[in-house]
């Protein structure tokens, strides 16, 4: 029997994947290069590696799928993600480099903020921890979700046993290779990534019949191309207001402290931003696109209709080659594994480094935390799949609470931290608790359709503002 093409183009997809973790087991000496790299990465792949993690499967999922339900009103988040993006190379890349070698050579972010603020007792530390460990599980768990999706659609696997097989796939490199491993691979994902969002709208739009392409250019009065179409200013700020959670985000952050040196900033900083407005460009492209496509294919609309996040699966199996749309389906499983293959990584060096090492073995040898973070990596793997379970879990909605929780609770006291030498420990405290609370209580409990973000950012610079003020000596 022949062997289906995409599930061949998928095996070789994986295949290397694992070849470069094999690499990165045998590159890892110490457990400074299982979570760090050893501080060795080039610019070019720290700028991909950054953009890779940072995107995930929303890039390719949750926001053509966004924009297929309602048009350009929901490219504002395009927007503010490349602001923050920008701010986040300018602000803190360079500074956070520096500051975080000379902070006895911190391998994680509550290791930075420990010895910044002179954390003997360690509350410091393990408030964030937790707070890493609670948003993050949630994260790794929208990347679940959307290997399940994609697995689902293409294989027919019933919701659960497609849990277990995305999840599996980035398991793997990650045990094995460690920080080497991730950002290589996100490298080599980020290209795949790109290629993947200008080739399907481009295509798509080519093989639409010529009334169809200038019946889309006619329509920029009409809603569908009017980003405001709909919008309120809260809503348009909840949009750009993606671009505050960059500052706190450790999947991002720890690219920059893991890069060789503050030279190479300027350069991965341009290739991050131009590479990211290509592939939002593209993603949005493939909404409108798509959703035109669905005027004149019934049975398109119908199959996306039950969810609009599957718009660039459907567009890849309808329009190509089944070689070339197995290449193509490939993007999103890597936008999938580069997101949650670094997010493993930190909860594991949390876990380990911060919470196993400094608390309960001390004397642990380098061996022992080596594999020790690998089995984090198990355990976290485990807890994802499990908040993972329900089939109608939407991956840009878990991306969002996620993203406002790292983006209130670090983004004021990294900012902080690197640019107002009078901030105290007391106050990198405030900040983290009272922004992740705030991020918590208006998701839960707000009548007000802002993004809780906004209310969680200011509250925690608020905080932090007030009790240094306070506490300074």
């Amino acid at each position: 029997m022949a062997l289906d093409p995409v599930l061949l183009t998928f095996g070789l997809y994986l295949g290397l994947m694992l070849f470069i973790g094999w690499l990165g087991f045998r590159a890892a000496r110490d457990f400074s290069d299982y979570i760090l790299g050893g501080r060795h990465v080039g610019g070019v792949v720290s700028a991909l590696s950054a953009g890779a993690s940072d995107m995930s499967a929303w890039l390719l999922m949750g926001l053509p799928g966004a924009v297929w339900v309602s048009g350009l009103s929901a490219a504002w988040i395009a927007v503010g993600v490349v602001i923050g993006a920008w701010l986040n190379w300018r602000l803190v890349a360079a500074r956070l480099r520096v500051a975080s070698e000379r902070a006895d050579d911190a391998l994680t972010l509550p290791a930075y903020l420990a010895h910044r603020f002179g954390d003997t007792r360690h509350t410091l530390r393990i408030l964030a921890a937790c707070v890493i460990l609670f948003f993050f599980t949630l994260y790794c768990a929208s990347g679940v979700v959307a290997g399940a999706r994609l697995f689902e659609t293409l294989f027919g696997l019933d919701y659960a046993t497609a849990c277990w097989a995305g999840s599996l796939c980035t398991l793997a490199y990650v045990f094995l290779g460690g920080f080497f491993a991730v950002s290589w691979t996100d490298a080599l994902q980020a290209a795949l990534m790109l290629a993947a969002l200008l080739l399907v709208p481009l295509v798509a739009a080519s093989a639409l019949p010529t009334g169809d392409l200038a019946g889309l250019a006619h329509e920029t009065a009409r809603a569908r191309l009017n980003p405001f179409n709909g919008m309120s200013v809260l809503g348009i700020c909840s949009l750009l207001a993606w671009g505050l959670g960059y500052f706190g985000q450790p999947h991002i952050l720890v690219r920059f402290m893991a890069i060789e040196g503050t030279a190479s900033v300027p350069r991965a900083a341009r290739i991050n931003v131009v590479w990211m407005v290509l592939c939002l460009l593209g993603a949005v492209g493939v909404g409108l696109i798509g959703q035109r496509w669905s005027l004149t294919h019934t049975e398109l609309a119908t199959r996306v209709m039950n969810n609009p996040e599957t718009i660039f699966l459907v567009l890849a199996r309808e329009l190509f080659h089944p070689w070339v749309a197995g290449v193509l389906l490939a993007a999103i499983l890597a936008a999938v594994m580069s997101t949650l293959s670094c997010q493993l990584l930190i909860c594991s060096s949390a876990l380990t480094e911060d919470l196993y090492r400094k608390l309960l073995r001390r004397a642990a040898s380098q061996r022992e935390l080596v594999w020790m973070g690998r089995a984090m990596v198990l355990c976290v793997t485990l807890c994802a799949i499990a908040l993972a379970g329900n089939p109608d879990s939407r991956v840009l909605s878990m991306v969002s609470y996620a993203w406002a929780g790292f983006g209130a609770s670090f983004g004021p006291v990294i900012l902080l931290s690197l640019w107002w030498q009078r901030m105290t420990h007391a106050g990198a405290l405030a900040g983290i608790l009272v922004g992740a609370a705030t991020v918590v209580l208006w998701k839960h409990f707000s009548p007000w359709p802002l993004y809780e973000i906004v209310p969680g950012f200011l509250a925690s610079a608020l905080a932090v503002l007030v009790v240094s003020g306070l506490t300074r000596r």
